[in-house]
Parts: C-alpha cells; structure tokens; sequence
C-alpha cells in the first residue's frame, strides 16, 4: 500500500512528530480508509466523491486527534482500486499496527547507539 511508505518516513526519520504516533498511525489509516470504502459503497467512484470521501477522512482525523497525513490518500486508493471491506483489515490494520511495532523496536535498538530516540512519545 503505497501511503505505507510515506507513513514509514514518519515512523523511522521523524518518531517525535505527532503525527508519527500510533494512534494516529494506526487510527488515521482506519479511519479515512473506513471513511473511503463507506463513500465509494454509497456514492461510487467519481472525481466529486472522491474529493468528499478526502475532505471527509480529513476532517474525521481532525475531529479524532488521529491527523496522518499519509492516511489522506486512503479514500483515493480504496476507490480507485475499487477495495472491498477486507481491505480494511489487511493489509490497512494488520499493516499499520505492524509499522509501529517494528518502529518501535527499531527505535528500542537504536537507543543504545547515539540516537537516543524514544519511540512512541505516547500510545494514546
């Protein structure tokens, strides 16, 4: 999934960013693809939903305090692959909660080095 690897920049290069933390790594990427999937079964795939299902996602992440960026390009993804619901859990969930484990223990093994990075700053 293409949006991962913008994610991964934020997870590994820039872990005190809050927009690198789980809960916004794992809850942006659920939430606008959520958000994507339910205005493509309603709405279908046209410029103008597409364009809502993005506003949408945005304004959801706001309204949660779960702003990623990357996750903003979810809704364009699902709905221009055409995505079924079982996109939402893999690779979405399953993918995103597997960045951040492995940031996280990437960020633990690099803390013995001259890092010194603490990855999450918070899980919540």
């Amino acid at each position: 999934m293409a949006p991962f690897g913008a994610t991964c920049v934020l997870a590994f290069a820039l872990p005190d960013s809050p927009l690198a933390q789980p809960r916004n790594i794992v809850g942006g990427h659920a939430l606008s693809t959520a958000i994507g999937l339910g205005t493509m079964a309603v709405c279908g795939t046209h410029a103008w939903s597409m364009a809502l299902a993005v506003g949408l996602a945005i304004a959801a992440m706001q309204l949660t305090r779960t702003v990623h960026p990357p996750a903003g390009a979810d809704p364009l993804l699902v709905m221009l692959s055409g995505a079924g619901w079982s996109f939402l859990l893999a690779p979405v969930v399953a993918g995103s909660v597997l960045i951040v484990a492995i940031a996280y223990l990437y960020h633990r093994l690099a803390a013995g080095s001259s890092t010194q990075r603490r990855y999450p700053q918070r899980w919540r």
